[in-house]
């Protein structure tokens, strides 16, 4: 999940930190809920690219203290964003930013949420 002010900003979050997971990131996935209450944080990740992506999506570009750097909306497909300074780039459904009022300055956190046990 992902917080700000420890209250629950986004409450689904997958977050890709192998090779892999980071390269593929939304590529081939059913495209995020339009209600941002799910997300993709990327770490390490100081750019994105939507190349091979038939819809927009939004980013923001987190440093390693938690802090927004940068947010862009609506970033269309084959479309390339950076950020300089930035550990992370969280990504969401186009309009995700807007819903969640996210901004640069906020801080976030993310918290891996606990699997039920059997």
């Amino acid at each position: 999940m992902i917080t700000r002010d420890d209250k629950v900003l986004i409450g689904e979050v997958r977050h890709a930190e192998r090779w892999w997971s980071r390269l593929r990131g939304l590529l081939l996935r059913s495209p995020l809920r339009a209600d941002a209450s799910e997300a993709l944080l990327i770490t390490p990740c100081a750019s994105i690219h939507t190349c091979g992506m038939g819809y927009p999506i939004d980013v923001v570009f987190i440093d390693r203290q938690g802090t927004v750097l940068g947010c862009h909306e609506a970033v269309g497909p084959w479309r390339f964003r950076a950020q300089r300074r930035a550990r992370s780039a969280l990504e969401l459904a186009a309009g995700g930013i807007r819903a969640r009022a996210i901004k640069p300055g906020d801080r976030l956190a993310w918290r891996p949420v606990a699997e039920p046990t059997a």
